[in-house]
């Protein structure tokens, strides 16, 4: 999947609305915000999912709500080609209304690219909605990049929480800034990488890590393997990486790109694109029953068009 100009971005809940403005800063591109909490919002392009009413307002409850607001947002999207969403699907505003932003961008044409942001496995309470959210918001997206912050603490125990989510998150940005030259997989793709490594082979090392804390190695079809820093490695071992990665996976014929980009600090962050059952698909236990075999619609038969303004919840 490439960008097509004009590009813009979309930031959903707290986490992701941080993200897109970081990454409006570094691409260009224009950005607005939606979330239920006003302390997410900083614009007034951005657009208020209005649940005052309730003390504590479920993902289900705000998804109702943020329906109301869909025509808020098909407009906004005239304009544009490309629709990128930022969304933490561990947060009630990420998991509720990320599905519902894809779905109206796939709507109006748009070519969607998803950043889904997945929850730590102790966090079991939102296992289930973000599994359930992230199949949706693959159904409407040219391509999805999820970010598993639990895969990486499985292979760094020794971090804390909000350092996995500081690194994950330059880790996004990394890639955001070099999708102006490279492309990125359609479908499914995980990216994985690990902390700031002055040797890239174990930066390198650590990322295999983590993809492979989220999918088998059989399953992983394309790899894109960004080395950022590259200015204070030697060339000998940007090549080195790259035949380790081609050699890991050269059972499976998956194909291995590399983009270089200069900095400070030395890192290795991998894009792989990946096919078949994962960890994540294990979020749903009901995901796993074929289509085929599920009663299932967009619009449900059971709803009667009343006249009356009642939202689907799900």
């Amino acid at each position: 999947m490439d960008f097509v100009q004009p590009v813009l971005l979309v930031g959903i809940g707290g986490a992701g609305s941080k993200m897109a403005n970081n990454a409006a800063s570094l691409i260009g591109a224009d950005v607005f915000a939606i979330s239920h909490d006003s302390n997410d919002l900083s614009s007034h392009h951005d657009i208020k999912i209005h649940a005052e009413s309730y003390v504590n307002p479920s993902a289900y409850l705000i998804r109702a709500e943020a329906q109301k607001s869909m025509y808020r947002i098909r407009d906004k999207f005239a304009n544009y080609n490309t629709i990128v969403i930022f969304a933490n699907l561990a947060g009630k505003s990420g998991c509720a209304v990320s599905p519902l932003v894809a779905t109206i961008a796939k709507e109006e044409k748009k070519r969607v690219l998803s950043f889904g942001i997945m929850p730590f496995r102790f966090e079991k309470e939102k296992l289930f909605l973000s599994g359930v959210s992230l199949k949706r918001l693959r159904a409407s997206s040219d391509s999805t990049v999820v970010i598993d912050n639990d895969a990486l603490l499985e292979a760094n125990p020794d971090l804390t929480v909000s350092k996995c989510y500081d690194i994950t998150n330059h880790a996004v940005m990394y890639v955001v800034n070099a999708l102006a030259s490279s492309s990125i997989s359609d479908d499914l793709n995980i990216l994985s990488t690990s902390k700031n490594e002055k040797d890239i082979e174990a930066s390198l090392r650590e990322s295999v890590q983590m993809l492979y804390e989220d999918a088998p190695p059989s399953s992983v079809k394309k790899t894109m393997l960004y080395v950022f820093g590259s200015d204070n490695v030697s060339v000998g071992k940007i090549n080195a990486a790259v035949n380790t990665i081609s050699g890991i996976f050269n059972e499976n014929n998956t194909g291995v790109s590399l983009a270089t980009t200069q900095g400070e600090n030395s890192q290795v962050v991998m894009v792989s694109s990946v096919e078949g059952t994962m960890k994540f698909d294990s979020y749903d236990p009901l995901g796993m029953i074929p289509k085929e075999n599920t009663l299932d619609w967009d619009v449900p038969e059971s709803s009667i068009k009343t006249g009356i303004e009642l939202y689907q919840l799900e």
